[in-house]
């Protein structure tokens, strides 16, 4: 499997960072510091965003923290926990014409988890930023990292995938990035 991640073949993915889960969900705080480093990162070098919601009406919006940096954002709201099983994503991540899928979002184990091994199945090259999944237990979390790991899926920290995106210091993007990871 090839590790040539960049900004023109790239799309990420945000599952289900909704309010219901916040007082629920291990390290939450963390997970949304770093999936907002992630996004501002992602729209400043124009790399497509797609936005999950599983069912709004019980669990709420996306939470406050992001939604601004989402507003450009293609938002599915969906009912099943894979992704890949919902008609409207399917159509729009088809559209998209990407091969490498960064993934942030909750839960690890269940949405995250389904939606990265469909991911794989259908030929994408997955990136799930370890920091920035997470679940209600660290034990269920600790064990999905491992599954998906083995399955193929690549683990990295939002970090990693910012600086891999542009490279070097030379980007012109540096500056601003610089700003964002701080």
């Amino acid at each position: 499997m090839e590790d040539n991640i960049s900004a023109d073949n790239s799309l990420l993915l945000v599952i289900d960072i909704q309010e219901k889960f916040r007082p629920v969900i291990y390290e939450f705080g963390e997970l949304v510091d770093n999936s907002r480093k992630l996004i501002k990162t992602v729209n400043l070098l124009g790399i497509p965003i797609i936005v999950t919601e599983q069912y709004p009406k019980g669990l709420g919006e996306t939470v406050k923290e992001l939604r601004e940096e989402l507003k450009n954002s293609e938002k599915i709201e969906k009912v099943s926990f894979n992704c890949f099983n919902d008609n409207g994503f399917l159509e729009l991540i088809g559209k998209k014409g990407k091969k490498n899928l960064i993934i942030c979002g909750i839960e690890s184990h269940v949405c995250v988890f389904q939606t990265a091994l469909s991911a794989l199945e259908d030929g994408y090259f997955v990136y799930l930023a370890s920091d920035a999944v997470s679940s209600r237990k660290k034990s269920d979390y600790d064990i999905v990292l491992r599954r998906l790991e083995r399955e193929g899926v690549k683990l990295v920290t939002a970090e990693m995938i910012i600086f891999q995106m542009i490279e070097d210091s030379k980007d012109e993007h540096f500056k601003e990035i610089s700003k964002i990871v701080k």
